[in-house]
């Protein structure tokens, strides 16, 4: 039951937004009681917390794997990319939620959030710093301002991709990728 009222609150967040979706339109969607809801969450925002932490989680989860074996910075951060451009495809309504609806958690719970954020984005300026210092990506490259041109392209994707659309998601990694390598990659590389 966690599972499905997950699942359809979501839905229901992606359709009306989190402000217009009441705990009753989530309970009628699966022909539950309220009490079924309160059984799992104590509130709607509980049930946000809960789907913007199970979210990030994964993302830092699996973003770790990548860093253990993956050896190269390039390497990293093609696969880094590839990630965050295949959950569009995989977790595309997810993913809307948690870059759309932070603001209706409470300032303690969006902090939670933006520190597993920066902790995410903290990782992929360390692969710019990476590739900086062995000579994979120019010197002149400010990390930071990098790191968060390659966040807006791939989480702003949220908004416009359609995977069932012309562009594959294997298209559309290939692009990014291709577009921020050939600008940050050093001329020897």
């Amino acid at each position: 039951m966690k599972a499905e009222l997950i699942k359809e609150s979501i839905n229901l967040f992606v359709e009306k937004g989190f402000s217009a979706t009441s705990i009753q339109d989530i309970v009628d969607k699966l022909g539950v009681t309220k009490g079924s809801f309160y059984y799992h969450f104590k509130s709607k925002e509980a049930l946000l917390m809960h789907i913007h932490l199970s979210y990030i989680d994964d993302l830092l989860k699996r973003q770790k794997t990548i860093l253990e074996t993956e050896k190269e910075a390039r390497g990293k951060l093609v696969k880094v990319v590839e990630l965050l451009i295949h959950d569009i495809e995989k977790q595309g309504a997810l993913g809307r939620v948690y870059y759309r609806e932070i603001r209706h958690l409470t300032p303690e719970n969006a902090a939670t959030i933006r520190e597993k954020r920066a902790e995410f984005r903290d990782h992929i300026e360390s692969i710019i710093k990476e590739g900086i210092e062995n000579g994979e990506f120019r010197k002149n490259l400010e990390a930071k301002m990098i790191t968060f041109a390659i966040l807006g392209i791939t989480n702003w994707s949220y908004q416009w991709f359609n995977p069932s659309g012309d562009l594959s998601v294997r298209e559309l990694a290939d692009m990014y990728t291709d577009f921020i390598l050939h600008g940050i990659q050093s001329k020897e590389s």
